[in-house]
């Protein structure tokens, strides 16, 4: 199956009309991955999968310390399984990956594109995972963007301001079930502000939401407009150890809903043993409910979750990540062998999960990591 995604045309026309304005292309890279995964749950399946990244950047620099850049980069992937070679199925997709503008001051800059926007603390559970969906198993840290204009601001005592608007993003991102509203805009902000050894965040975002027929029938698709309101508090410090959290609440505003609050949360903590190379190890407690009212009781996910790494030399390094589901009493386990060489990166990967998958669930890729298997996975970075 080959599929191309639509470009909202007012951005490609920016890109386009800005590109000839530079006199030379400044960076290119490529990034050539290919995978290949046994994995055991009901069945044995075979995975495999190719993937290439070219990126494109220029930039134009002016006086006063001002700057234009443009990005360009495009996902081409081809990925499929197997059980036996005589029943193979694949597909793959050529799709834009990042493509913006961007102008820049010393202490202000705007972004129009197709673009990667994400904050926060968290690193195994981010309820602040609002425009990506990044799973920390996976080496190459793949997420798509979303078509938006940002504009952030930063002050002299290193505080920040966010501002941004999005508009032609549909699909679900994050921890969202619904998804959003086809041609609809979606707008927020978040502040930054240094506090003691660390800093504290305050974010807000609203989007209009589309629901399945089939599901909700009784509900005017054509008529009605349902809104999602987010706000959100988060901070990291580092004292001694390093200890962060995040919190969100979310109000979508249709009665006909199951539950109109969702709470999430993350509490989490790092430090680096001196043990040989120096060995780090984390720690996040996650929780997320659904609920009629805002401090009510809900239903949803706890979870626990633990990571190490240690290198092994200047070319190894060994990375493991825990989880435990409280509410199924599941263990999910991930351990990682890596191997860096200039261009070269080998990784051979183990798990052993449920075979159902209960986290990260709108992550592409999350089920390669169902069940029990192993992967071996080679890249190319050029």
């Amino acid at each position: 199956m080959h599929r191309t995604r639509v470009i909202p045309g007012c951005i490609l026309t920016l890109i386009l009309i800005g590109w000839p304005l530079f006199a030379q292309v400044l960076d290119y890279q490529g990034q050539l991955s290919g995978w290949y995964s046994v994995n055991r749950s009901d069945r044995t399946l075979n995975l495999y999968g190719l993937r290439y990244i070219p990126s494109f950047a220029v930039e134009k620099m002016f006086s006063d310390n001002k700057a234009v850049n443009l990005e360009a980069s495009f996902n081409g992937y081809r990925n499929g399984q197997f059980e036996t070679l005589r029943n193979v199925d694949s597909e793959g997709e050529i799709k834009p990956y990042r493509l913006w503008i961007r102008f820049a001051t010393a202490r202000f800059e705007a972004r129009l594109g197709l673009q990667k926007i994400n904050f926060g603390s968290a690193t195994l559970f981010r309820p602040l995972m609002w425009f990506d969906a990044i799973d920390p198993r996976d080496p190459l840290q793949i997420t798509d963007g979303v078509y938006a204009l940002l504009f952030r601001y930063y002050f002299m005592n290193n505080a920040n301001f966010w501002i941004w608007g999005l508009y032609g993003n549909k699909h679900t991102r994050g921890w969202e079930v619904y998804e959003t509203r086809k041609n609809s805009f979606e707008y927020g902000g978040r502040l930054q502000y240094p506090l003691s050894a660390g800093e504290i965040g305050f974010s807000f975002h609203q989007r209009q939401m589309s629901f399945n027929y089939m599901s909700f029938p009784q509900m005017k698709l054509n008529e009605e407009v349902s809104y999602e309101n987010r706000f959100a508090v988060d901070g990291k410090w580092d004292v001694e150890i390093g200890f962060w959290f995040e919190g969100v609440l979310t109000h979508q505003d249709n009665p006909l809903l199951p539950f109109v609050w969702q709470r999430s949360a993350t509490l989490g903590a790092d430090y680096t043993f001196d043990i040989g190379n120096g060995l780090n190890v984390m720690s996040e407690y996650f929780i997320l409910e659904n609920s009629r009212e805002a401090l009510g009781k809900g239903e949803g996910l706890k979870f626990s979750a633990g990571s190490f790494s240690y290198p092994i030399g200047l070319l190894d390094r060994v990375e493991g990540i825990f989880y435990y589901d409280w509410e199924n009493s599941e263990y999910y386990r991930f351990l990682n062998w890596r191997r860096t060489y200039d261009h070269w990166s080998f990784h051979l990967m183990a798990f052993l999960n449920p075979d159902k998958n209960r986290i990260y669930q709108n992550q592409a890729g999350n089920n390669l990591f169902a069940g029990k298997g192993v992967q071996l996975m080679i890249v190319l970075n050029h």
